[in-house]
């Protein structure tokens, strides 16, 4: 048999009906519109697209690469310096915001190159999980955090 291409509904094509012998009667169709469900069982809408894998993760980099501003929430980010702050000088309270902008700019300058180092060590393993042991591993050779 010869294949045949189809066109879609919404393109002009031959329309789908429902036969009337699986439509619901009236007063079932009133209830299930009340409850919030479709009011026939075949009526469905297009599926949503899906990418392959890694294609989102890759256009997600490309978008975040383009960009320049802070991608740590402002407020969390200060409520934790002052926390911090707190717990080590009862002296210092207050914060310029320039000062807290330039903090937090050091700190995801700081995260953004912890991250890096440890893709590379990953990549360097022969795998593409980032794992807890390529942190350590790119802190200890960066000489970033407690001295080994």
């Amino acid at each position: 048999m010869a294949r045949v291409k189809h066109t879609p509904a919404s393109l002009g094509g031959p329309s789908r009906r429902i036969p009337k012998s699986t439509q619901l009667p009236a007063s079932r169709r009133q209830k299930n519109a009340a409850e919030g469900e479709p009011q026939t069982p075949l009526t469905e809408g297009r599926k949503k697209r899906r990418y392959r894998p890694g294609s989102v993760a890759l256009r997600e980099i490309r978008h975040f690469q383009k960009t320049f501003n802070l991608l740590i929430p402002a407020a969390p980010f200060i409520r934790c310096v002052k926390q911090i702050t707190n717990e080590f000088s009862r002296e210092v309270s207050r914060w310029t915001p320039e000062a807290m902008v330039a903090l937090q700019e050091a700190a995801e300058d700081l995260l953004v190159h912890l991250f890096e180092d440890g893709m590379l060590c990953a990549i360097h393993a022969k795998r593409i999980t980032l794992m807890k042991k390529d942190f350590e591993l790119a802190r200890r050779l960066g000489g970033i955090g407690r001295p080994w």
